[in-house]
């Protein structure tokens, strides 16, 4: 079953996106330093928001999939099984 923020993450528009993803990776930094020098309070919040940070490039990516050309899909599609079968 999918995800609620999935689901939330659809409804962005592609600048959205791209905004939420740019303040995401720029927290998930501070936290990470903040971390390394005195340590978080709860250290799981930075798996979360690294997953955050996954699941928002994982919708850029498939949205810019799924504007690709058939002719483009039909390359990267061959592409990929060539790799497959070596």
């Amino acid at each position: 079953m999918a995800s609620k923020k999935y689901l939330e993450l659809q409804d962005f528009t592609s600048e959205e996106l791209t905004n939420e993803l740019t303040e995401t990776l720029a927290q998930f930094k501070k936290m990470k330093f903040e971390h390394a020098l005195k340590g978080l309070e709860n250290p799981m919040t930075l798996r979360e928001v690294r997953r955050d940070v996954a699941r928002l490039r994982t919708e850029v990516r498939r949205r810019e999939l799924a504007a690709l050309p058939a002719e483009a899909l039909s390359e990267r599609s061959r592409i990929r099984n060539r790799r497959r079968n070596k």
